[in-house]
């Protein structure tokens, strides 16, 4: 079976998983699937957005069904975009550079996480400039300051800041089955580390370089630091956002996947809230999404654009970029059916109008 042969994303995680468990360790699965707790986060990521359930409109001309958007002035063929997930060169050796360019081929764009196995530079080429960086500031502010720099110089359109994870989650699956970097994989981007630091059995490495301290005054360092768009994601209540366009900042609405506070609502939850406080800041989300209708309904609540973490990571295991290349198409074949079938031909057409909350 191929990533061509699969007709929705829950074949190619299957296809993905079953590739994995044959090229890597069990750890990396583990990584890959686990969540914080007892991983109800997790669970209730996927199901919460059936909550929402459909009204469509009958008797509307959808011969012609448009996607198109932009974020932050950048144009989109697709709402479609790629969140920032760790270690993709664990999934498939092409690693962080087959999600680039199969996001840059579907008009798209990716987010690099700081835990890539690529460098930046690479990833910058092979985006053709439709890439955000994430960042964790460190405590260290001048080897933040340094990927910051690294990041605008290569390319990237915005800086997405995660907020949501001062500290590392309890994720039990990697406590039972520690995961160790495979020999001639690193980190290129995290900082400095010396030989034995590989090992993230309990993110200790990555936890010491976390700044615990982190609060929205330090948004005027980086204001400093880079005149690029800053995005904050992890966001989860309207206080938040209201506080996030105070400080220029845009939003993305997050649970970090499930993998850091168990219990915490999902986007569907609380999407709608934080829009309303975001003002005239775009608003972004991830979570969960599993189906073309998961987009449709993100966008219907007022999301610019729709983040795939796992989904990627599924795909690019899969068939490397062919498999993400595909991870898209199969979204966005499924957005534009539920689109016509909603009656709507434009994503200006979205609102909450077309969503009942189910009872």
């Amino acid at each position: 079976m191929t990533p061509e042969d699969c007709l929705n994303l829950h074949e190619l995680e299957a296809l993905g998983r079953a590739e994995l468990l044959k090229a890597a360790h069990p750890s990396v699965l583990d990584y890959y699937l686990g969540g914080a707790g007892d991983e109800r986060t997790l669970r209730e990521n996927r199901s919460a957005w059936a909550q929402w359930r459909l009204r469509p409109r009958m008797l509307a001309d959808v011969s012609s069904v448009d996607t198109a958007t932009e974020v932050l002035g950048l144009p989109l063929s697709s709402p479609i975009a790629v969140a920032p997930s760790a270690m993709h060169g664990l999934a498939h050796p092409e690693g962080e550079c087959a999600v680039a360019a199969a996001a840059a081929a579907a008009g798209s764009l990716m987010t690099l996480s700081t835990l890539s196995t690529r460098t930046l530079e690479e990833v910058g080429t092979a985006a053709g400039g439709r890439w955000w960086f994430q960042l964790y500031l460190y405590r260290d502010r001048e080897v933040s300051r340094a990927l910051i720099q690294r990041a605008q110089a290569a390319g990237a359109r915005a800086l997405v800041l995660t907020v949501d994870a001062p500290v590392v989650g309890r994720r039990e699956a990697m406590l039972r089955r520690p995961l160790v970097l495979p020999a001639g994989l690193e980190l290129p981007n995290v900082g400095p580390r010396t030989t034995g630091q590989e090992s993230l059995t309990h993110l200790a490495y990555f936890d010491s370089l976390m700044d615990m301290t982190l609060s929205w005054r330090d948004l005027e360092w980086l204001r400093g630091v880079t005149d690029l768009p800053l995005v904050l994601k992890g966001i989860l209540t309207a206080e938040d956002a209201a506080l996030a366009r105070e400080h220029g900042a845009h939003i993305w609405v997050s649970n970090h996947g499930g993998r850091q506070l168990d219990g915490a609502v999902t986007a569907p939850e609380v999407l709608g809230e934080v829009v309303a406080a975001a003002g005239d800041r775009e608003v972004y989300v991830d979570g969960g999404v599993t189906r073309g209708g998961d987009v449709l309904r993100a966008l219907a609540l007022g999301a610019r654009a729709v983040f795939l973490g796992r989904a990627a990571l599924w795909g690019l295991a899969a068939g490397g970029q062919a498999g993400v290349a595909r991870t898209l198409q199969l979204l966005e074949e499924e957005l534009v059916l539920d689109m016509a079938l909603c009656g709507k031909t434009a994503l200006s057409q979205l609102g909450p109008d077309l969503l009942r909350r189910a009872p």
